[in-house]
């Protein structure tokens, strides 16, 4: 692989998951950690990360669609699988904005469902399948995150009610706090709170602790978490508190 490649997948890799360390990015790209360790110099003298002890970390920001879309696919699909057992047909369904949301709408095909969603990769995906009511929401086009957002968005939302709200994250903080890096999405998701009768969080190992810097809502306002991996202690107990229920792909965690 050239090292302009490994450069880009490693900055992808680092922008989707927060900080990775020598041995995980080594893994991911199949090359030795001798050969991170220099691309991560690299990148460091271009600006583009800086290095920590054992790894690397980024800059948070608002990564495009396509790039984040590329990172921990088969974890994501586990939990999309998982999340699509929980909807029987007939119900109402609103997906958020994100890559794991797109993931859970190629779970969907061929139910009786109504879909509602700002997520244009979501819409782009249900668009032709004509036993799902398909509901788009309006508001601004965020280009790069093919997304939905704004005063039209959230007024939207105030006049619809769904069975189920499906919520990405950017970081889940030990307190049990949904994090986001995006404050322009973060009233939109609140809204979608609002709107949802049962909220079901959608978070891969990755987003804990993950990171964000705008609270977008706590455990309490949390039905159930779906993730790929037994979450920490310190969470596990916050969500515990708030009777939300861990599902774990394959299990519950108790």
């Amino acid at each position: 692989m050239l090292a302009e490649r490994r450069h880009q997948l490693i900055l992808r890799a680092l922008r989707a998951g927060g900080p990775a360390a020598v041995t995980d990015l080594s893994g991911q790209l199949g090359v030795s950690p001798a050969t991170i360790r220099r691309d991560l110099v690299k990148l460091e003298e271009d600006g583009l990360l800086t290095r920590v002890h054992g790894g690397a970390v980024v800059e948070e920001g608002d990564q495009p669609f396509a790039e984040v879309a590329e990172v921990r696919v088969n974890e994501k699909d586990a939990i999309a699988e998982r999340a699509a057992a929980m909807i029987e047909d007939g119900q109402s369904v609103l997906l958020d904005i994100g890559t794991t949301a797109y993931r859970l709408a190629r779970q969907l095909h061929g139910r009786r469902l109504t879909v509602i969603t700002s997520n244009l990769v979501v819409y782009e995906e249900l668009a032709d399948d004509e036993g799902i009511e398909l509901v788009l929401l309006g508001g601004m086009v965020r280009r790069e995150y093919r997304s939905l957002v704004g005063f039209l968005t959230e007024d939207n939302l105030r006049q619809l009610h769904a069975d189920w709200l499906f919520l990405g994250t950017s970081g889940v903080r030990p307190g049990g706090q949904v994090m986001d890096t995006t404050v322009v999405e973060v009233p939109v998701k609140r809204a979608m709170i609002k709107a949802g009768e049962k909220v079901v969080l959608l978070a891969d190992a990755a987003k804990f602790p993950g990171h964000g810097m705008a609270k977008v809502c706590g455990p309490e306002e949390l039905d159930a978490v779906v993730t790929d991996e037994p979450v920490d202690a310190a969470t596990r107990a916050s969500f515990q508190e708030a009777g939300v229920e861990v599902v774990v792909t394959g299990k519950v965690q108790t």
